[in-house]
């Protein structure tokens, strides 16, 4: 059973903006009915060319509903260049977090935008480029490698989770597997990111140790747990006792405490001090 935030649960019993601009400035349509998800979505530019009114149309699950619903709202106000940086985690971190057994719902509502604004600038969509790979819901070789480099996917169930391709007859789980390995081997080949990490000092001062959590938790801890839809705040820090909120999906999740004990906890021992302790707070 996936486990749904309140958020996601409110844009679906009470989805937003739904419907369509008849005279709308651009359309974005992505999926279809055959596939079992498909979305349309409208929006209209003020006299600024900010957009000053959006609607969507959808077939789908609840969380195809409630990605297309905070879409819109996420969009009001922004110019096009502003809309166009819009991610797919970003709907879903709107969200609160999504399953990622349900992260295509986000991808749908990036696409859905990406062709409307195309189609307001008289361009083909990017999605409808590149050779079909999944035949069963026509997920092409471009969707794939986008997916795969911007949500840093390791496996085909991953690529399944964003894309749906490989989730029907599975003839296709060799091709997606190709794909990854090719990925996979040009970033090995890539000279890695400078990253800085932490250094822990032979003995911290009270300031010296707030930072090397702040940056633990901000280069080490938060992008582990956006992957799968959570995220995590630093409250306060008294002492060695370090007071966090869970976010997204980790502060319903079940296993919320061996997140917090076994991962946090670890992380912040290994490379800040080994005497921290971590506390969740209530919301």
């Amino acid at each position: 059973m996936w486990e749904y935030t309140d958020k996601v649960k409110d844009h679906f019993l009470h989805p937003r903006n739904v419907g369509e601009i008849e005279d709308a400035d651009g359309t974005g349509e992505v999926g279809s009915l055959a596939c079992g998800d498909a979305l349309r979505f409208t929006f209209k530019l003020d006299a600024d060319g900010r957009i000053t009114d959006a609607k969507f149309k959808t077939f789908g699950c609840g969380s195809a509903i409630a990605s297309a619903s905070a879409l819109t709202e996420m969009v009001m106000g922004k110019t096009l260049e502003e809309a166009a940086q819009i991610t797919n985690q970003d709907i879903a971190d709107f969200l609160g977090g999504l399953p990622r057994e349900k992260m295509h719902c986000s991808v749908m509502g990036r696409e859905a935008l990406e062709a409307a604004i195309a189609d307001y600038k008289g361009e083909a969509p990017p999605s409808v480029e590149g050779e079909i790979v999944c035949e069963c819901f026509g997920v092409t070789d471009n969707e794939i490698v986008r997916a795969v480099r911007e949500n840093n996917l390791k496996t085909v169930e991953d690529v399944t989770h964003f894309t749906k391709a490989g989730g029907g007859c599975e003839k296709c789980h060799g091709k997606i597997q190709e794909i990854l390995d090719q990925i996979l081997a040009e970033c090995a080949t890539e000279a890695p990111a400078a990253v800085a990490t932490p250094v822990k000092p032979v003995k911290l001062s009270n300031i010296q140790k707030i930072k090397l959590i702040e940056e633990t938790l901000e280069q080490e801890v938060r992008p582990s747990l956006r992957k799968d839809g959570g995220d995590i705040e630093l409250v306060d820090v008294e002492g060695n006792l370090v007071l966090v909120r869970l976010q997204g999906v980790c502060s319903s999740c079940s296993a919320a405490q061996v997140t917090l004990k076994d991962y946090v906890e670890a992380k912040l021992r290994e490379l800040v001090t080994p005497d921290l302790v971590v506390e969740e707070v209530a919301a």
